[in-house]
């Protein structure tokens, strides 16, 4: 979809430019829109997103109530550095301070995209709700719905065993993090729960 004539529109009627915040605000909403007008068989239910946002909690909040971007705390480079509810990618780095709207916003933003893509991922195989947000709780920390054998079990119909999968994937640099081990064995309950 090309966004230029709604930017320009809203630029044209504000009478100036747009802050960054603001762009990604209004990419959130035309997304949000594009998402609402869209019917989707499968979503992120308040399970799926209880998860992820009780491990991807807004870290390094400031005395003034925004957050600031940090390093990878298990990373040996500090990459990617993370802000709000775990956003990164190019355009997060050292010294950013996003507020708490900034922070939701992006979270909305990216985890419709996580969704959309364990959904494209599934196409039609069974999956329950708590599955389908075990699923995408476990792509969105780690990006690897698409290359997983636990993805690849899941899709055949091998729920135990996928279930199982979720333990293997706790290493951060080659070590085991004992926060990735609580998050993977969360992951694997609500999977596992009908």
């Amino acid at each position: 979809m090309d966004r230029k004539p709604i930017f320009d529109q809203v630029r044209s009627t504000l009478g100036r430019a747009f802050s960054q915040p603001e762009v990604d605000a209004l990419d959130a909403a035309i997304d949000a829109a594009i998402e609402e007008g869209t019917p989707s068989p499968r979503a992120l239910g308040p399970a799926g997103t209880a998860l992820i946002k009780t491990w991807e909690g807004c870290e390094k909040r400031l005395k003034d109530g925004t957050f600031e971007a940090y390093p990878d705390p298990g990373s040996a480079d500090g990459r990617p550095w993370t802000i709000g509810w775990g956003s990164t990618g190019p355009d997060i780095r050292p010294g950013l301070i996003w507020t708490q709207a900034q922070c939701d916003a992006r979270f909305e933003r990216d985890i419709a995209a996580y969704v959309r893509e364990v959904a494209e991922f599934l196409s039609a195989s069974p999956t329950s709700a708590n599955q389908f947000d075990a699923l995408v709780s476990f792509h969105y920390n780690t990006g690897a719905i698409r290359r997983s054998t636990l993805g690849a079990l899941h899709k055949a119909g091998r729920f135990a065993e996928a279930r199982a999968e979720f333990g293997r994937w706790i290493h951060n640099n080659g070590k085991p993090m004992k926060g990735l081990q609580n998050r993977r064995r969360e992951e694997a309950e609500l999977y596992g729960t009908a």
